[in-house]
């Protein structure tokens, strides 16, 4: 298989690339430091999935529009499929895709979905545009994955590591049962000083999933050094914290801004009824951006 170049950034602070496979951000340099993760497939072969028009299971692998069943994939479709690219400078690059037949075959809307990532100083601003190009509304979940390499000194553990909220005493998560689900009612977050310092297995969950994070601002941080990333994501109603199962002891974590929940035992079966579903009306569109700021 043909293995398609990766778009370049560069400033003063970062050198960045991003696939047009999912417009997926592949590796951010800071400081000399590789801050993402390496997409290792042996443990979690992703790095930062694109998550449209969906976020998360859905029940039973479907959801309702107008009444009628629709068989969907996790987490949408972007996450695999090629964008068309566009360099527009050394420090932005734009990527754009469209509905088609394959894609109305699983999400029965005419959409265009513009992905911009713009190098500022230290960060990185990515900003999504979605658009509705058809005669009906359009219901759209939207959300980021990235998952950030924790582990980058010699020594390291995964236990060095937390996720600090600013201005926060408690934070209550969503309840999860084993299909993925979320539930009611919402869990305390045991944090330290503010901080996040067990993953979501050892909180006994899949995924922490929390809704209006204080300032919505969380930051990745180790006791043992002063590399940090912060995801600022005002437009962004809910967040998600998440490793994959199993590790002992992890490499990466994924925070994760989502525009709106993932599938719930207490939500409609009708996509534009979900919790936090947007929907644009004929010809609307709507630009929902985040921002990493590596230290």
């Amino acid at each position: 298989m043909r293995k398609l170049p990766t778009c370049v950034l560069e400033n003063d602070a970062l050198s960045v690339r991003v696939s047009p496979v999912g417009a997926e951000l592949q590796s951010v340099v800071c400081g000399g430091v590789e801050r993402m993760w390496s997409g290792d497939p042996a443990v979690w072969g992703r790095r930062a999935p694109l998550l449209f028009p969906l976020i998360g299971r859905l029940r039973d692998g479907w959801y309702a529009n107008g009444g009628r069943r629709v068989d969907a994939p996790m987490h949408g479709f972007c996450r695999d499929r090629l964008f068309s690219a566009e360099q527009v400078s050394d420090v932005r690059v734009r990527f754009e895709t469209a509905s088609d037949e394959r894609t109305r075959a699983v999400y029965p809307f005419d959409f265009r979905l513009t992905v911009d990532f713009t190098l500022e100083g230290s960060s990185i601003v990515k900003s999504h545009t979605v658009e509705n190009q058809g005669d009906v509304p359009l219901p759209f979940e939207l959300g980021g994955h990235e998952a950030y390499a924790t582990r980058l000194l010699p020594g390291e553990r995964m236990s060095d590591y937390f996720v600090r909220f600013e201005g926060v005493d408690v934070l209550e998560m969503f309840g999860m049962d084993e299909a993925g689900i979320l539930t009611l009612p919402k869990v305390e977050v045991p944090l330290e000083d503010g901080r996040l310092t067990k993953t979501p297995e050892q909180l006994g969950i899949d995924t922490v999933v929390l809704e209006n994070v204080p300032g919505s601002v969380a930051t990745l941080a180790s006791v043992a050094h002063g590399y940090e990333v912060t995801v600022e994501f005002s437009d962004f109603p809910y967040l998600g914290i998440w490793t994959k199962a199993g590790q002992d002891d992890a490499r990466y974590l994924c925070i994760e801004p989502w525009s709106a929940l993932p599938d719930a035992r207490f939500s409609p079966r009708e996509l534009s009824e979900k919790p936090g579903v947007r929907t644009l009306a004929p010809g609307e569109r709507a630009v929902l951006e985040y921002r990493m700021t590596f230290r």
